[in-house]
């Protein structure tokens, strides 16, 4: 594990942190030009059981074919460098809660995902590292910027690669918790974060990807455990189920009939978010409950779990990609890698630990209901702070 070799770690977490692959994706950034409404997931929010197979609320991306188990649920391998099997979520949540069952896939070079994402590239992120089986890292980028690697977090988990676990991020305007196994294991308020904090609409993406290989990226290869090796056969993350609950600007699920989100400037500030209802109407929400960006002051911080390792950022591969429609039939096919990678060093964000009791609103699988600069020494410092 890359916590029993403290000075090999080091070494490779402070070569990461100077650079990174920035290959995140958007169709159209809202901070640069008129973009389409993004659909909104709404009050009927979405239930997927992978184990009865696709899912109508996901397309499948290029970057890897995809099947499906009756009782492992969504199943995606991986053989060769550079591949992303992907499902992306068709429509948005603005705020709220997402819920996964996961075994993440094993092996030097492989990251497991659970990524939420803005088109003006707010960020957060759930991801294993293929190569250390006790921790999963927990991320936020803001608004693209890849050379911020403060906000990173390691959380325990027992057997990434051996057991399905159930990750779930809980994302309010006030602050965002990452649970795992229904506890929370980090929380960043609003306030720690300021303007970081993540604040537009955001899609949901969930599967594995190869991240290191030979011709890769070396930094990125380096965060990742070194290089995927394929000789013993394929590397797999098994996706079992994924709940998703649109809290649209608020701090619960919503009881509104909405049917999209647009960007009323190109700040990309949750105030800026202008929340349309089916009837026509509009309105506004996703303030925090305190003032300028502030979460109420009633909340205390404490520091979240770490351990040595590098955290990141990552949609799923190490190319571009476009969406896809995914396939009526139990297995979808695709060529090439999906949404890019991003690589930073260890950083922990203090938090206070809190609950929720917002519960996903279930439809059958995707079906209506009608009714994601600090210096090497300091990045060294902290690492060995973890691990003694």
């Amino acid at each position: 594990m890359l916590h029993s070799t403290p000075a090999v770690a080091i070494v490779a977490f402070a070569t990461a942190f100077s650079s990174v692959c920035a290959q995140t994706q958007t169709k159209c950034d809202p901070r640069e030009s008129d973009c389409p409404a993004d659909p909104a997931i709404g009050k009927d929010g979405v239930s997927c059981d992978f184990t009865k197979g696709p899912c109508d609320a996901f397309d499948h991306l290029d970057g890897r074919k995809v099947s499906y188990d009756d009782s492992r649920g969504l199943v995606c391998s991986m053989d060769g460098p550079q591949q992303a099997p992907t499902l992306r979520s068709k429509d948005y949540i603005f705020f709220g809660r997402v819920e996964i069952e996961m075994q993440a896939a094993p092996g030097p070079g492989i990251i497991s995902t659970l990524v939420l994402q803005s088109d003006d590239l707010d960020e957060i992120d759930f991801e294993t590292v293929g190569n250390d089986a006790s921790h999963i890292q927990t991320n936020i980028f803001s608004k693209g910027n890849q050379t911020d690697h403060s906000n990173g977090g390691f959380q325990p988990v027992d057997d990434a690669f051996g057991k399905s676990h159930r990750y779930a991020v809980d994302w309010t305007p006030d602050k965002l918790e990452w649970y795992i196994d229904g506890k929370v294991e980090r929380t960043l308020l609003r306030s720690q974060a300021g303007d970081k904090f993540p604040q537009s609409p955001m899609q949901i993406r969930i599967g594995p990807w190869v991240a290191g290989f030979k011709g890769g990226d070396p930094d990125t290869a380096s965060w990742a455990g070194g290089e995927a090796d394929f000789s013993k056969g394929p590397s797999t993350a098994y996706y079992k189920s994924v709940k998703i609950t649109d809290y649209a600007g608020s701090s619960s699920a919503t009881t509104k009939d909405v049917k999209e989100y647009s960007y009323g400037d190109r700040s990309g500030s949750s105030g800026s978010i202008q929340i349309k209802l089916k009837d026509g109407s509009t309105t506004t929400g996703g303030e925090s409950s305190g003032s300028s960006g502030s979460s109420s002051s009633s909340e205390s911080s404490s520091s979240s779990h770490t351990s040595s390792g590098s955290s990141s950022s990552t949609g799923s591969g190490s190319s571009t990609s476009s969406s896809t429609s995914s396939g009526s039939a139990h297995t979808s096919s695709s060529t090439s890698s999906a949404t890019g990678s991003k690589t930073s060093p260890s950083s922990t964000t203090s938090g206070a630990e809190g609950s929720t009791t917002a519960t996903p609103t279930a439809k059958p699988n995707g079906a209506s209901n009608a009714g994601a600069s600090v210096s090497v020494a300091a990045v060294a410092a902290l690492l060995i702070i973890a691990i003694v």
